[in-house]
């Protein structure tokens, strides 16, 4: 049985990893990890009572960077679905966890639809010169653009070097009004609204038509299936990944 830690384990995600943790035939509760009325309190509370072979976080993003330091150096497999990392932090984990032989899997989205959604998006990136990307969320969420979005844009940048191709000189008579400018020219816009749980729509556009491709999550499920192949290969592989779709 592998043995499971959850960081966050009483946040919303938490909840329901908890939940899909305790059904899943070949795994194991070991600890519930939250600062909040959890059996610990923190991660290395938990390390020095159980034994624990996979850490699955999902906390916020001024944790997880320092969370996943602490596990890669002790010898805990970590699965991260807390979006906020910068390039230069996945990097700097992804060089540990080689060094450590220590599994870290990193998901922006554990959704098989979003992951489809993104490698579509790559895929189309080949025949348009213009998309932008647009990511709605609940109101709670607090990184803004969705690790979702920047995951996608970075895939679409391996495609073409410019999604603005023929734009003209842009003005913005109020800061902001064209998104965030990533990857190759990707524009990113970011909604923030109640009612949202997270969806995500990449528009394309060429001389006479549009292609729009889009995902909605309409509750946390959906995100468990992924979740638990995540834990299985990195239990497993004991490699570095970034995104759900190189395992898949």
């Amino acid at each position: 049985m592998i043995k499971i830690a959850v960081c966050g384990a009483n946040g919303k995600m938490g909840q329901e990893v908890v939940k899909a943790v305790n059904e899943a035939h070949d795994m194991t509760l070991a600890a519930k990890i939250d600062i909040k009325d959890g059996e610990f309190a923190t991660i290395m509370d938990a390390k020095n009572s159980v034994e624990i072979d996979v850490l699955i976080d999902f906390t916020q993003p001024k944790s997880i960077y320092e969370n996943a330091l602490y596990c890669l150096n002790n010898n805990i497999n970590i699965v991260i679905g807390t979006t906020g990392l910068t390039d230069e932090q996945i990097d700097e984990l992804k060089k540990l966890s080689e060094a450590a032989k220590t599994g870290c899997l990193i998901a922006p989205n554990f959704s098989t639809g979003a992951v489809l959604m993104m490698k579509f998006a790559q895929m189309a990136s080949k025949y348009f010169k213009n998309a932008e990307i647009i990511e709605l969320h609940h109101n709670q969420k607090k990184d803004a653009p969705s690790g979702t979005a920047v995951k996608t844009a970075l895939m679409m940048s391996k495609e073409n070097s410019d999604f603005t191709s023929g734009n003209c000189q842009e003005v913005e008579t109020i800061e902001g009004a064209r998104g965030g400018n990533s990857y190759n020219n990707i524009h990113i816009h970011s909604v923030r609204m109640p009612g949202y749980i997270a969806s995500q729509e990449v528009i394309f556009g060429s001389s006479g038509q549009i292609l729009t491709i889009r995902h909605d999550s309409m509750n946390r499920e959906c995100y468990m299936d992924g979740v638990l192949r995540a834990v299985r290969h990195t239990y497993k592989n004991k490699d570095f990944v970034y995104g759900l779709e190189n395992i898949l």
